[in-house]
């Protein structure tokens, strides 16, 4: 028997793109490997009519689609949008893309709709009816998103839905065909679309369903949920739902709308409005359609897997690389090889924590740089360089963020050539340069002002940062920024250089509010930091090192920020020994002080204690400061002997030298 069958115009999806970098994000920040299920929710709209630059009216056809917000637990009505709730599954990779078993997620679908059907929940809501699938794969580095979107709609079977009589509601189509003749009918059907458009518009006002039931005349409307309120005996049963579709076919969501018909209410023979809202409410129609007696939902079968642009059936590909703009294109690169070491490695690892940390590099040289280079590394978005120096022609093959052109016109200031370069490597790093001289011990200011100016700017940046490192190449620049960092509670980190041997440390929280009694980089002297600088040779105006030293020092010092902020105690954690059997960090262990030999390819782990007497961290030189910094610092920098005077380092010394001249003339009365 030939059948004249029903035929759908299948769904046709569109994905906003904002939608893929919600799942970006929500792939580095929650899903990272899993690949569970997601909750996503889309929509359909009718078509659309459209004038092009001729004057032509146009329709263009609905789609399904996806909104930026799809990936949202809460769903925003809109009139007009009918939403659809599915299930999006996410792989790792492009393989697992391909190989995933589709046909059991797509029966997964199928029975979720079948459930909604047989339990009646599709009745009262009618939007589980269009429940969908989104199988994707994200290529984060290439911003090329593949996906493959099923629409799961039940099949009879032997033999599927035929066409009966089929009927425009519209005027126009009469008198073109029919002429006056079938005027007094077509204005019947033209009076009941009338009513449909003026029900429907009232029942949107209570309900986003876009199924809904029809009495004959087409002025009585009702939801699905009121079919055993609504009809009477003797009345005609018709069924009618918002068709998406431009076509002379109704549109996807009929048919489900038929299974639930057939499977809650037995019903075989059906009359059918395909309503088509606004411009295209003159293409609505009234179709009848009837199951062939041998067939039934019995054996499930279904169907909807959507085709690709090629039309077939297969996957399709959205590459955002172009439309990306690359500076948040290299921001997300940068945080996805971050979070790939956490999702496979350490999964404790907080890397907002790093990423919002400030970090203060006192001296740009060939440290500043390298330890610049790593911080990048670690996804740190804030670095403040400090120095006064200018690039010269030695400094680029040796500092790595400097360039020949740097060193031209007697040379760029270095902090704010090396801020410039770094942001060229990463436009999302906020790095800023200052060109400003520390303060000294030895080392007087000519003016009051400049050196007020130069204290209150360096003890800003310090105050403004979190972590400091202690990168310059004279010993006495490190004294204020020491004292400063204690005062304020500050992580700092320093890194000195020798000829084949390094020092890396960090300096401990200060003295009279914490338990952890790890020194700072003064702790060991018994004298104070004096001028360093004065009557150097060529060698001694130049560092002198190895040049793979400052690397490997520099990554030790960022390294060990990082093992810092990532202990549960942070500044205030013990140090860690290379006998330590218990690693205190989830990095590692956590050491005070790190002292290598390039000669012997060797590291030491030590740890030093805090000196009641220290020039830089004591007690007695912060509160000194605190009474009036100016007046202390004026001293210092005239006469660093007078931090011996402060800390009581020339009465020790003056003790030792009078023990020292005891033990003399004792050993010369012996003879």
């Amino acid at each position: 028997m030939t059948y004249n069958i029903l035929k759908f115009t299948p769904f046709s999806s569109a994905v906003d793109a904002a939608l893929w970098q919600s799942l970006v994000t929500k792939k580095l920040d929650e899903l990272k490997l899993s690949q569970s299920d997601i909750p996503i929710h889309g929509y359909y709209t009718i078509g659309q009519n459209v004038v092009d630059n001729r004057g032509r009216r146009l329709t263009m056809p609905s789609h399904f689609s996806i909104p930026a917000d799809g990936l949202d637990i809460d769903i925003k009505k809109k009139p007009n949008y009918y939403n659809s709730k599915g299930i999006l599954i996410n792989t790792n990779t492009i393989e697992e893309f391909r190989t995933i078993d589709k046909n059991q997620l797509f029966q997964q679908v199928t029975e979720k709709i079948v459930t909604a059907v047989n339990t009646g929940h599709a009745v009262n809501d009618p939007n589980q009816l269009n429940q969908f699938l989104l199988i994707t794969f994200a290529d984060l580095k290439a911003y090329k998103f593949y996906y493959w979107f099923a629409f799961p709609a039940i099949m009879p079977q032997p033999e599927p839905w035929t066409l009966g009589n089929k009927v425009r509601l519209s005027l126009k189509e009469v008198f073109w065909i029919n002429g006056g003749k079938e005027l007094l009918t077509y204005c019947l059907y033209l009076f009941k679309l009338n009513c449909l458009v003026n029900a429907y518009d009232d029942l949107k006002q209570t309900s986003d369903s876009p199924y809904f039931l029809l009495k004959t005349g087409f002025s009585q409307i009702a939801l699905l949920g009121d079919f055993g309120d609504f009809y009477e005996p003797k009345d005609e049963c018709i069924f009618g739902f918002v068709d998406p579709s431009t076509s002379e076919l109704p549109g996807w969501p009929l048919r489900n709308l038929l299974y639930l018909i057939h499977q809650r209410w037995n019903i075989k023979r059906v009359k059918i409005v395909c309503y088509r809202m606004g411009y295209q409410s003159d293409q609505s129609f009234l179709l009848e359609t009837e199951l062939p007696n041998e067939s039934n939902y019995q054996n499930l079968k279904s169907a909807g897997w959507e085709r690709n642009v090629q039309g077939k059936l297969g996957p399709r590909m959205a590459d955002l690389g172009p439309l990306m703009d690359p500076t948040r294109l290299a921001d997300t690169s940068v945080d996805l090889n971050l979070k790939l070491m956490k999702w496979r490695i350490l999964p404790e690892l907080d890397l907002e924590k790093i990423k919002q940390t400030k970090c203060l590099l006192l001296g740009a040289g060939t440290l500043g740089c390298y330890v610049g280079r790593c911080l990048l590394g670690w996804g740190v978005r804030t670095i403040t360089f400090v120095d006064n120096g200018t690039v010269s022609f030695s400094n680029p093959v040796r500092q790595p963020l400097y360039h020949f052109q740097d060193a031209l016109n007697g040379g760029q200031p270095k902090a704010e050539a090396a801020a410039k370069h770094i942001k060229l490597i990463q436009p999302t790093v906020n790095a800023k340069g200052y060109c400003l001289s520390i303060p000294m011990p030895g080392h007087p200011y000519s003016s009051d002002d400049n050196l007020v100016k130069d204290m209150e700017c360096l003890s800003e940046l310090i105050g403004s940062h979190d972590v400091i490192f202690l990168l310059t190449d004279s010993r006495e620049s490190r004294w204020l920024p020491t004292l400063l960092g204690s005062k304020l509670g500050k992580i700092v980190i320093n890194s000195a250089l020798g000829f084949d041997t390094y020092l890396v440390m960090r300096h401990g929280p200060r003295q009279s509010q914490s338990l952890n009694k790890l020194g700072c980089y003064f702790c060991n002297d018994i004298v104070a930091p004096a001028d360093s600088l004065k009557n150097r040779t060529l060698d001694q105006q130049c560092t002198v090192t190895r040049p793979g030293l400052a690397a490997i020092a520099s990554a030790l010092s960022v390294e060990l920020m990082v093992s810092i902020i990532q202990h549960p105690e942070g500044i205030h954690a013990q140090a860690d020994t290379a006998t330590t059997t218990q690693p205190s960090s989830i990095l590692g262990l956590l050491p005070h002080q790190i002292r290598g030999f390039l000669g012997q390819f060797s590291n030491m782990l030590i740890t030093g204690q805090v000196y009641d007497k220290c020039t830089a961290c004591s007690e007695k030189i912060i509160n000194e400061y605190e009474q009036d910094s100016l007046v202390f610092l004026k001293k210092v920098l005239n006469d660093s002997l007078y931090l011996e005077s402060v800390t009581g380092l020339d009465k020790l010394k003056e003790e030792s030298e009078a023990l020292l001249s005891d033990w003399t003339h004792s050993d010369e009365d012996d003879f």
